[in-house]
Formats: C-alpha cells, structure tokens, sequence
C-alpha cells in the first residue's frame, strides 16, 4: 500500500518540492493504521505542544510503535533523527530526505558528529525535531541512560526542549516482536526547558532535568538507573 499510493505522492512532492503532500497522507496513514491495530493513545499535557517557534521534542523509547504514536500527535511538520538504514528503504527514504530527516549512524564517531551538525542546521532553518535521549529501544520499557550529543544540540541551537514519556508501548509492542496488540499508549508532555543563555557544558545537567521530568511519569519499576546520562564521549548519540 505504501508503494502504491505512497510513489505517486512523493513523486509530486519532488516535482513542487512541498512535502506537505507527504504529512498529509503521512498522518491519515499512520492514524488509521494505529486504529486498525487497536492502539489507543491517551494525551495528557497537550497544552504544552510548541508552537511556531521550532524546539526539540525528547522521549523515551520503548517500543517500534512509538514513532507512530508521537507522529500522530505531535502538529505537523516534525522531523525524526532516525537509523541511517532507514533512508535506504525505497520510498520512505526519499520522503524521510525530504522531510528533513536526519540519519543517525552511531556506530561511526565522526558520522554521528555529523547528524548533531546536520540536526542543528535544520533547527536553526525552523524545523522541529523529535529525538530519542536514550539512543535506542529499551529492552523491557525501563528507562536507559542519556546520551548528551541531543543535549548539546538543543544549547548549541537555543531552542526548548520539550520532553514526552511514553508509558504502555512496550505492552502494544515488545522489543523484538512483530506483532502489535490492542491497548493504551499514554503520552505525557511536559512543560519545555529553556535552553537559550545556557552555556554548552550545562548539556549533562539539561539531561538529568530532563531524564527527571520522562522519569517523573513513569511506574516507579520502569524509570531505571539512578545515573542519569551515560558514561560516553559528550557528542555520543
């Protein structure tokens, strides 16, 4: 279904250069297939989505069905930082480029500096950004720790952060599993976090404030480790 509606679209898209198109089918597609799966999704804080002004949205990530979920209720337009072997899947590569997605290659230090760098011209064009803090899905929902290179992007670039904590992901979709099952996906948002005249080594502290603020919406069993940032280079990913 995706190649057949999804070519024809981005096809015009490329030609107007306008991806409006794209989010439009996008989130139809994304919002009828969550209902078909019988996921619900149960919004609090929806006050606190940004407006105009572009910001980072940084949530904890349990499982595949997450990015759909913040698709749909997040305002358009939003862009991901999302694996590089993503953008090689026909069509949905070309319209991830095209959105102003950022691929991730965090296995190579020197790349993975890049997509901060890739990252912080988008921000600073207006684009707004979703970002995972814990730079990978947590094996059974509990909260991992923080990695700073998403930290020092949203200081470098002055823009809030607005964290969200997803709760039940994990139960509609395991780690490892295909199959998506009926339920709940509470998304909480949170007040932003100001970045702008902080300096850029306050990055670890931006990260336990807002690792404290995902945790805080948390069963107490699923918000992990005490350290709230890893113990990695200060641009890891």
């Amino acid at each position: 279904m995706l190649f057949i509606v999804g070519t024809p679209v981005l096809l015009y898209a490329l030609l107007r250069r306008d991806v409006g198109p794209i989010y439009s089918l996008a989130h139809w597609t994304v919002r009828a297939a969550l209902r078909l799966a019988g996921v619900r999704m149960e919004v609090i804080g929806g006050e606190h989505l940004h407006g105009p002004r572009p910001c980072l949205y940084m949530a904890n990530h349990q499982s595949n069905v997450d990015p759909p979920v913040l698709f749909a209720v997040i305002p358009p337009r939003i862009a991901f930082m999302g694996k590089k072997s993503l953008f090689s899947i026909p069509v949905l590569g070309a319209a991830m480029r095209l959105g102003d997605f950022v691929p991730v290659h965090r296995e190579h230090p020197e790349e993975a500096r890049a997509s901060v760098d890739d990252a912080l011209e988008r921000l600073r064009r207006g684009v707004t950004l979703l970002v995972y803090p814990e730079g990978k899905r947590s094996p059974d929902g509990r909260l991992l720790p923080f990695k700073t290179g998403v930290f020092l992007l949203a200081l470098r670039a002055g823009v809030p952060v607005v964290p969200i904590t997803l709760d039940g992901a994990e139960r509609v979709m395991g780690k490892g599993k295909w199959e998506i099952y009926p339920g709940t996906v509470r998304v909480i948002v949170h007040p932003a976090v100001e970045t702008r005249g902080r300096h850029p080594e306050e990055r670890r502290r931006l990260a336990a404030e807002v690792r404290a603020a995902i945790a805080s919406a948390l069963p107490p069993d699923l918000r992990g480790e005490p350290a709230p940032v890893a113990a990695e280079p200060d641009d890891a990913l």
